[in-house]
């Protein structure tokens, strides 16, 4: 009886791998709150870290093992509970140039960490994890459609040599101003024809006519289900390009979304992505920009910082080239100088827009004016109960980030430079090549998701499947002794190879996913029957130990290799035809299932050889 010396070092490799890989999952998480700079590339310093821990102080709230690493400040404490009240008083402290985010910190040696190995994530339904509402602003998203047709409607009435006087907009709609009624009403058949999507109202004010334009209420119910959709396709498309895995975004009401993140690190990264409405308008400079310092603009224009908020006042235009939804693909990169760069991509139509506007304007400067929609948290005392009161109140930062000449016609590509960081330019990348918001959300809500089953019936999940595994390896000790014995340490690798597979892909393990671990763990016992019925009806027909342990293992081979995998299959359809948790439990059995067949083959059959396989003579075995 012989066995190859390879097939022990891939063995040992595999033990190995498998155990350092599996080791974390023995350190649970410990909820924790995370400091970060409101933007990307934001250094905080000690400081902040100081006056955060004065304040959980002040507050009765203790903290332990504070990390600190220049971008972020990671604050433990002991319970949820504490978390929650500990992220409100760090916010309040802190005020709004920082993101306090509830997170989970590791407690994973640093060792085990230096190679890459970090625990399971769990799912929603085991563990939580971190629940967003976040509201749509309607009224935001009909502003920006009012705003778009205004400069249709000018660009309309000046194709056809029609005379009006002003073109204003207001909160629900947009007055077009005439000096004389003959000039109205001519405008208003143009108008009818052309935008149908607006109800259209003469009136007469002061000295001048006027045509009132408002959404009719089917265009306002569209546009407010576009939002929330858009919204939603974008925030997935977010997700995603945070690789968080089974998150779960859908609609709740007419304006609202809900976002878990099942077993997010960085829930202060995810915030800061998710809420952030960054978008782009490319506009030309205003020719009088040379000697503005500051005051009033000229019509047709308007004025935004440079750089920064504080920055010098810069005149753009007012008609915009385009803006970020006609953006097809940006990835960040460095310009010819070194510094972060973004290189964008337009769709057609955004490319024949820019061809158009940059085609009679060589040697005019052309600006980016970065848009963000933000929100900022106050808190003020209620005079009848006496309770802090949390009021949030959005407000919009506009700053040109960048203005070069344009030296040729653009087209769909080209670079956008001047930006901060590395750190910004790849989440302005991300935040445009995932899509642009429809219109501006804030956060309404934000907590951590306690388990759905609740913490009683997930430990009695835990323990009947303790249970059942310490029965089933009492049974095969019982039953095949000395084969039952190395059945049962198969077994366990078996476990913590499924374990250490799952950590290292990063798969969230849900109540589903541990019933596909019961189930293989039943399907490696039935191998190992299998295995150990052969050698017993080998040594009832007569065959010498060692023959009945060759003739149990090569005859059994076949009959464990259909099983395995005809349920392979089964796994594999059930992956791809399922959803959610089905999809968890087809990965957790798929995954089980190969590490059952390598088991079940190759390791009790590497143990019987180095126990049995030495032995000059053999007599009789143990099963």
């Amino acid at each position: 009886m012989r066995y190859p010396a390879w097939k022990y070092v891939v063995i040992l490799l595999v033990l190995v791998i498998s155990t350092l890989y599996a080791l974390p999952n023995l350190y649970p998480d410990e909820p924790a709150i995370q400091i970060t700079g409101a933007k990307a590339g934001s250094q905080i310093d000690q400081s902040v870290l100081t006056q955060a821990e004065s304040a959980l102080k002040a507050a009765n709230i203790t903290s332990h093992g504070d990390s600190f690493d220049g971008k972020t400040a990671l604050l433990r404490v002991r319970t949820s509970d504490e978390q929650l009240r500990a992220q409100d008083v760090v916010r309040r402290a802190l005020g709004d140039n920082f993101v306090v985010a509830l997170n989970l910190a590791q407690t994973t040696p640093n060792w085990l960490r230096s190679i890459g190995a970090a625990p399971m994530k769990l799912g929603l339904d085991l563990r939580g994890g971190v629940h967003f509402l976040l509201e749509v602003d309607m009224s935001k998203a009909i502003e920006q459609r009012l705003d778009t047709a205004a400069t249709d409607i000018r660009r309309e009435l000046r194709s056809e040599n029609l005379i009006f006087r002003t073109v204003q907009q207001s909160a629900n709609g947009i007055n077009v101003v005439f000096d004389q009624s003959a000039d109205r009403d001519a405008a208003t058949n143009v108008l009818r024809r052309k935008f149908p999507d607006f109800s259209i109202q003469q009136l007469a004010v002061g000295d001048g006519f006027v045509d009132a334009l408002t959404y009719t209420p089917a265009k306002i119910q569209e546009i407010n289900q576009y939002a929330v959709g858009q919204n939603l396709t974008t925030l997935r498309n977010r997700i995603n390009e945070l690789g968080v895995a089974e998150a779960l975004v859908q609609t709740q009401g007419s304006n609202r979304i809900v976002v878990d993140l099942p077993g997010v690190q960085d829930t202060a990264e995810a915030k800061r992505v998710l809420g952030r409405t960054a978008n782009l308008e490319f506009r030309m400079v205003a020719d009088e920009a040379a000697g503005y310092n500051g005051g009033p603009v000229p019509a047709g224009t308007e004025s935004f910082p440079f750089k920064t908020l504080d920055g010098p006042p810069t005149l753009l235009k007012r008609q915009r080239i385009l803006t970020g939804e006609r953006v097809q693909n940006a990835q960040a990169g460095f310009d010819n100088n070194g510094s972060p760069s973004v290189n964008i991509t337009l769709d057609n139509a955004g490319g024949k827009l820019m061809n158009d506007a940059t085609r009679s304007s060589v040697g005019k400067l052309m600006a980016v004016l970065f848009i963000e929609n933000k929100q900022r948290i106050s808190y003020a005392t209620d005079p009848a109960t006496g309770k802090s009161v949390e009021t949030r109140t959005p407000y919009t930062e506009k700053v040109v980030i960048n203005q070069a000449t344009v030296n040729s016609v653009l087209g769909s590509n080209f670079q956008i430079t001047g930006i901060g960081s590395p750190q910004e330019s790849a989440e302005l990348a991300l935040l445009l090549r995932s899509g642009a918001l429809a219109a501006p959300m804030y956060f309404v809500e934000e907590r951590t998701v306690g388990p759905s089953l609740g913490q009683a019936n997930i430990d009695k999940g835990i323990l009947s499947t303790q249970v059942g595994f310490a029965a089933v390896a009492l049974f095969m000790l019982v039953f095949y002794r000395l084969f039952g014995l190395i059945a049962n340490f198969a077994l366990f690798v078996n476990l913590a190879m499924i374990l250490a597979i799952m950590s290292a892909i990063g798969a969230a393990l849900s109540l589903p996913g541990i019933a596909g671990i019961v189930l293989t763990i039943g399907i490696a016992v039935d191998a190992n029957v299998l295995i150990c019925e052969r050698i017993r009806e080998e040594l009832r027909h007569g065959a010498k130990p060692i023959t009945a342990i060759v003739l149990g293992y090569d005859r059994a081979f076949s009959t464990i290799i259909d099983a395995h995998v005809t349920t392979l299959i089964v796994a594999i359809i059930l992956f791809a035809v399922g959803s959610g948790p089905i999809k968890g439990f087809a990965v957790t059995l798929s995954i089980g299932i190969i590490c059952s067949l390598f088991t079940a083959i190759t390791v009790t059959r590497g143990a019987v050889q180095l126990i049995y396989g030495n032995r000059r003579h053999v007599t009789k075995l143990s099963i």
